[in-house]
């Protein structure tokens, strides 16, 4: 199991890519951050900085959007910085939630976010592409190369992830959610003819190692109003059932009234109530060491091939070396 830390680009930058350096040295391979350019700092730049400040680490979004950012230019980030620091980048993208919503429009559609995958993976990787039309290729790109990892969660989208990304993210750790996404993201990929066994598999959640539950729960709890927009959408699109989905994922948000883009994804997000212990418990690693272990031998056991943790909470560098020192080594890695 590969392991990942995900960072927001608060200020100062600086802390960030100290962070990113750090978790190379405890192990961690991958090194993620929000991309959501109002809300935070803009990540492409501070991109560059946790590449030239480390050495192995592969660094991405998690997740950028095909609405506020133009395809095109993404893929040209991505081979820029592939030539600058060689083929160490991943793009982690979705339909866009707090970067499309802040700005007052909708996520992008899935068609939309179909034909953007195949703009950046072409272009970042040298070859011709379509495009409005046109026709283009970067003369100046030659062995840039690029997974897309997809986030999803509801029927049409983890369908679209098998059947055409390199790699699927679920921004929880669920272990009955994760069992359901992933089985459903390989038979897509086995459908569309494609070999299921070669979909890498990211988990994403909020980590924290301590001993104080309760503690833990508040400074996590965020994560589950941050969940339940898009359950919010699958439930508005599918009903009660969200097409499908466990129960385990759609019914806690029957107590959700509205939702801060102000407070996304920080510690105290009062908007964010709604959330049982229960849910933060499963959707969350909480705990000391021997829980986030058992939890992540779990996860691995069901096809999970990176944990990513958020890192959104009081106790980021006491989570990173416990991390470090107990919990990767632990995993045999």
């Amino acid at each position: 199991m590969d392991f990942g830390v995900v960072l927001q680009t608060d200020p100062p930058a600086w802390r960030v890519i100290d962070l990113a350096r750090r978790a190379e040295t405890l192990g961690f391979s991958y090194g993620w951050t929000f991309d959501s350019h109002v809300l935070w700092q803009e990540p492409y730049v501070i991109f560059s900085q946790m590449l030239s400040a480390t050495n192995r680490m592969v660094v991405g979004p998690m997740v950028t959007n095909p609405g506020t950012r133009n395809p095109t230019v993404t893929a040209s980030m991505f081979a820029t910085l592939n030539d600058m620091f060689g083929n160490r980048t991943v793009c982690g993208i979705g339909r866009g939630d707090s970067a499309m919503r802040v700005l007052g429009h909708t996520p992008t559609s899935l068609a939309t976010l179909a034909e953007s995958m195949k703009v950046i993976k072409g272009l970042a990787e040298g070859r011709e592409v379509e495009y409005n039309g046109t026709r283009q290729q970067f003369p100046w790109s030659a062995g840039s190369r690029l997974n897309i990892w997809m986030a999803a969660y509801g029927p049409r989208a983890l369908q679209l992830c098998g059947e055409q990304a390199d790699g699927f993210i679920l921004q929880l750790a669920d272990p009955q959610i994760t069992e359901w996404t992933v089985a459903a993201v390989r038979r897509a990929a086995a459908d569309a003819g494609r070999d299921p066994d070669d979909l890498y598999v990211c988990v994403a959640a909020p980590a924290y190692v301590g001993d104080d539950l309760a503690h833990q729960r508040d400074q996590c709890r965020w994560f589950g109003g941050m969940v339940g927009n898009h359950v919010a959408d699958l439930v508005e699109r599918y009903g009660d059932t969200g097409g499908g989905m466990p129960q385990a994922l759609t019914d806690y948000i029957s107590g959700r009234q509205g939702y801060d883009y102000a407070e996304h994804g920080k510690a105290g997000n009062i908007h964010t109530d709604f959330v049982p212990d229960d849910v933060i418990d499963r959707f969350c690693i909480l705990g000391d060491a021997s829980s986030h272990i058992a939890r992540l031998a779990e996860l691995r056991d069901l096809g999970v091939d990176q944990f990513a943790i958020y890192l959104m909470h009081d106790a980021k560098d006491e989570t990173l070396s416990a991390y470090g020192q107990q919990i990767i080594p632990a995993l045999g890695i």
